[in-house]
């Protein structure tokens, strides 16, 4: 199988006063293309640190990070956003959409940056709101959306840029469990299509959707197992 994540002795460390806080301890993963994997863990597990390196939010202070073959841990903060806008897709929590843009308009931000044409944001836009069943509610604002369509829209913004990885910060979270059950079949469908997805969850019930479970503890990988059944669903859109 093909890597696409490499991590070789990662460690993260955070100076407090007098206080050194190590985040993340010497942590070895490696995750191949079209794994869909959940990182769980207890607060102040690293799970969260730990997905801020794998998305180029932050950079570690020991190790090796090669992301779908570019060494990313020595990057600076410029060409490091140029990574992740156009390798990895982010769904978070909090949805995080712009409150008076339309879904469209918040789809296409991504492209913005990217570069791309106006003719061309709009056209991959409403494609991918299509494909996650909100062809009618393009030109709505956040605040006339449930909070399922809410996170659909930012599904179909991580999705726009065409990443090789989505990367999904408890993406439930916010969700009751009938919605959180759609979502989750739409995360399925998105792995189908030969995305690579990192769902970070402390919830069990989210994480046996997955097909391979990372459990963190103290900084350190205490456990790396395939899930022999993971939950299958239909996206309902």
């Amino acid at each position: 199988m093909e890597k696409i994540i490499e991590l070789i002795g990662i460690s993260r460390k955070y100076v407090m006063g007098t206080e050194v806080i190590h985040a993340l301890r010497k942590v070895d993963l490696t995750i191949n293309k079209n794994e869909y994997v959940a990182l769980m863990g207890p607060s102040g597990s690293g799970k969260s640190t730990l997905m801020n390196m794998l998305g180029c939010l932050d950079t570690p202070t020991g190790g090796k990070y090669i992301l779908n073959g570019i060494e990313v841990d020595k990057m600076l903060d410029n060409d490091l956003a140029e990574v992740r806008n156009k390798q990895i897709g982010f769904v978070f929590q909090t949805f995080n959409l712009l409150p008076r843009s339309t879904s469209l308009e918040n789809v296409m931000l991504p492209m913005i940056y990217a570069g791309f044409s106006k003719e061309d944001r709009n056209k991959r836009a409403m494609e991918v709101l299509d494909q996650v069943g909100l062809k009618g509610r393009m030109q709505h604002k956040p605040n006339e959306l449930s909070g399922g369509q809410r996170q659909r829209v930012a599904i179909a913004r991580a999705l726009v840029n065409r990443p090789a990885i989505i990367l999904a910060d408890e993406p439930t979270g916010n969700l009751d469990s009938k919605t959180s059950v759609e979502i989750m079949g739409l995360f399925e469908e998105i792995h189908g299509k030969g995305n690579t997805i990192i769902l970070v969850t402390h919830e069990e019930d989210i994480a046996r959707y997955a097909h391979r479970i990372v459990r963190l503890k103290d900084g350190v990988v205490e456990s790396d197992e395939i899930n022999p059944s993971p939950i299958r669903t239909k996206a309902l859109v």
